[in-house]
């Protein structure tokens, strides 16, 4: 496993909400889904859209530019106009703290 890197109080992220962050070398999109966190690349597939801004809905979340929409808690692509899948981070909380699991630079 390796180093998880603590980015929000759990309290400042409410179900429903997400947040962009840095983690090591990557922007990272964090979402509460009914108080489980979730981390993917904050970049949209389609065009570089930020997806921490897009629309959730249920468990996807819709990229503000142009709609490509996401499964938050895998990262897979819903919708042809993106043609790849977000990456997934390891997220846990520990002492009310968020933390996101640092990216393998090369991956």
């Amino acid at each position: 496993m390796g180093k998880f890197v603590a980015v929000a109080r759990a309290v400042d992220l409410p179900p429903g909400k997400s947040l962009s962050v840095e983690v090591g070398p990557r922007t990272v999109a964090v979402f509460n889904l009914g108080g489980k966190f979730f981390a993917l690349d904050d970049t949209c597939t389609h065009s570089g859209g930020p997806i921490s801004e897009g629309q959730i809905d249920g468990r996807r979340v819709v990229c503000p530019w142009h709609g490509a929409e996401f499964d938050v808690e895998s990262g897979a692509s819903c919708s042809p106009i993106a043609p790849r899948n977000l990456r997934s981070y390891v997220t846990r909380e520990r002492d009310g703290a968020v933390e996101v699991e640092e990216p393998d630079v090369q991956a």
